[in-house]
């Protein structure tokens, strides 16, 4: 298993990308110094999207989405015990349900809220398409960040499932726990700005951090789409 792949002069530093579209294009500029089989680019929405566009358009590859969903915190919409993944599997971050004390049924009701809005996002950027067989392929999994990395397990998890032989995690920025966490899972991870200190947030790693909205993902994916049919003349670019 190879090492964490960084920027050394991002390490521990904050604010150092301008915004998700800028990390994508340094991010991609580290992937293209790898040796890459037939791959296929994963954004894990919504944040991933715009980060996953110029990773995907700058190395000439496919992109598709992977529908995961962190499962939310009853009280806290910004906070989640755990993800779900395509295919109904629940991962859970069991030492803080313990922590917070959810009860089953709050667990099992946060799992239903989170089953509806993941089947409403398939069907809104992925139109419901099956994924298919990865196999033979490389999968490079791409976010704007990885915090507590259980959304990212349930998405590695899923695509392993589907496949995948080889898979690169891609991320801008990430908490170097968690980093080391998702090693153990996949092939590579590049991440160009490792930080150790806690309290950790994706946000304060780019200057112009914002919600990513359904309508400028699908935005995203319909330019995607249009460039990507004029690739063969050789004069298009990664959307931004």
């Amino acid at each position: 298993m190879l090492d964490i792949i960084e920027e050394a002069a991002f390490r521990d530093r904050s604010y150092v990308f301008s915004d998700r579209v800028a990390a994508g294009r340094l991010l991609a500029r580290k992937l293209a110094d790898l040796t890459l089989g037939k791959a296929v680019v994963f954004a894990i929405p919504a944040g991933g999207v715009p980060v996953a566009a110029q990773v995907a358009g700058a190395l000439r590859l496919p992109l598709d989405l992977v529908i995961v969903r962190k499962i939310q915190i009853p009280w806290s919409s910004e906070a989640g015990f755990g993800a779900l993944a395509p295919d109904g599997k629940v991962i859970l971050n069991e030492p803080l349900v313990q922590r917070l004390g959810l009860s089953k049924n709050e667990i099992t009701s946060q799992i239903a809220k989170t089953r509806t809005t993941l089947e409403q996002r398939e069907a809104l950027f992925r139109s419901n398409r099956p994924y298919g067989d990865l196999q033979g392929l490389e999968a490079i999994v791409v976010d704007d960040g990885l915090a507590s990395g259980f959304t990212m397990l349930a998405a590695l998890r899923f695509l392993k499932k589907c496949g995948s032989d080889k898979i690169i995690v891609a991320v801008p920025t990430g908490l170097l726990d968690t980093i080391q966490l998702i090693r153990r899972e996949v092939e590579m991870v590049v991440c160009l700005n490792v930080r150790q200190r806690r309290p950790f947030a994706v946000a304060a790693a780019y200057r112009n951090w914002y919600d990513v909205t359904d309508s400028e993902v699908l935005t995203i994916l319909q330019k995607f789409q249009s460039l990507s049919s004029k690739a063969k003349d050789g004069d298009s670019a990664p959307p931004g």
